[in-house]
């Protein structure tokens, strides 16, 4: 469904995107942002569910700074390079890189963001500085930016069985911005709407944060 684009950076630097277009007229777009591992094949087909449900949606190569085509696996040595990765690139370049792709496909409609893990708080963070509606899934790196005021609103989801979000993280967003949607999810861990990884993946709460999800963007988004 998808197609491989090349984006500008603020600054010299052009990194690569992939685009999932929606059919006919979109309702809006959407900056998928991943997790630690790269524009994988599970992230691309994110990109391309949101596009079947009528969002153009981008999802951006922030590693292409570092590495080029970076796709890491889910193993222990897979996570120790992807925490390299995000550590050098830094969440204010992920940020700028948001906004890149923002407008990138501008063209859709009113754009937001949806990330995952490390890609939640920079979803989260593009709410605070961007001003982009924005969903933040199990964003671990949240709790130090909950005082800062949001310009745009965002969704939480975090699975209750997540041990390294524990439940007095998830209370300190309620807490912090009571304002906001704070879903949590029995039964499910870290990473549960990674479908391609059985360890992780948590079927009905991964449905029901998307249904979530999706309500979210046709109100701030679609206007429906």
């Amino acid at each position: 469904m998808g197609k491989q684009i090349n984006i500008p950076t603020a600054g010299t630097q052009c990194i690569g995107a992939y685009v999932a277009e929606a059919e006919g007229k979109p309702k809006g777009g959407v900056v998928v942002i991943q997790e630690i591992f790269g524009v994988t094949p599970h992230i691309r087909s994110v990109a391309d569910r949101f596009a079947a449900m009528g969002y153009t949606a981008i999802a951006p190569a922030f590693f292409d700074h570092l590495e080029s085509d970076v796709q890491l696996d889910y193993s222990d040595g897979g996570m120790t390079k992807g925490r390299q990765l995000v550590g050098e690139l830094g969440l204010d370049r992920a940020v700028e890189d948001v906004a890149s792709a923002a407008e990138a496909i501008a063209s859709a409609g009113k754009i937001g963001t949806v990330g995952y893990c490390w890609g939640g708080t920079v979803a989260f963070l593009s709410a605070i500085r961007l001003g982009l509606p924005s969903v933040s899934y199990y964003g671990g790196r949240n709790v130090p930016f909950l005082e800062e005021k949001l310009k745009a609103p965002v969704m939480f989801h975090f699975g209750e069985d997540d041990t390294s979000i524990p439940p007095d993280m998830v209370a300190k967003h309620r807490q912090m911005l009571p304002q906001m949607d704070v879903y949590t999810y029995s039964g499910a861990g870290h990473a549960f709407n990674r479908d391609v990884d059985p360890s992780h993946y948590h079927q009905a709460s991964a449905e029901l944060a998307l249904k979530r999800t999706i309500a979210f963007f046709d109100k701030y988004l679609a206007g429906t």
